[in-house]
């Protein structure tokens, strides 16, 4: 994978565990490589490193992965899933049971942001939300 560019995950002996996890959350998904120290795994074509890298580094909101969903079940299925062991934050944001930050976000918010009659409204409404509802986006 010549010049290929992908993010490396540093987990604290969980890496196969994580893979696993993410792997089952989504679709067309797979464990590439597998040893001790990475994991190796794709989610929807992106290639990802898991590694046990041990306690020294966690993860934290600087850094998240973004999920983009056309409808309300995408979000649904997603958000339940992956804060299952973790936490919901505001704003479409969540923390998984590994503690990796992401945003469940549906596509539409960039189409509803910039058109400049409604973008105040839509961003108040969202500012309410933890999970995005797209219904009450589309509102605003």
């Amino acid at each position: 994978m010549k010049n290929q560019i992908y993010p490396c995950l540093w987990f604290d002996g969980q890496a196969k565990e994580a893979a696993e996890f993410y792997c089952s959350v989504f679709v067309n998904s797979k464990i590439t490589v597998d040893t001790p120290m990475v994991v190796m795994f794709e989610l929807n074509g992106t290639q990802y490193m898991a590694l046990n890298g041990g306690p020294h580094f966690k993860f934290n909101e600087a850094v998240s992965l973004v999920v983009n969903c056309d409808t309300q079940e995408e979000i649904d299925n997603y958000w339940t899933k992956l804060t299952a062991g973790g936490l919901e934050s505001n704003c479409g944001w969540l923390k998984d049971k590994f503690g990796l930050s992401w945003q469940i976000v549906p596509t539409i918010l960039s189409k509803l942001m910039s058109d400049p009659a409604r973008s105040q409204r839509v961003m108040a409404a969202f500012m309410k939300m933890k999970k995005f509802d797209i219904a009450t986006l589309e509102k605003a």
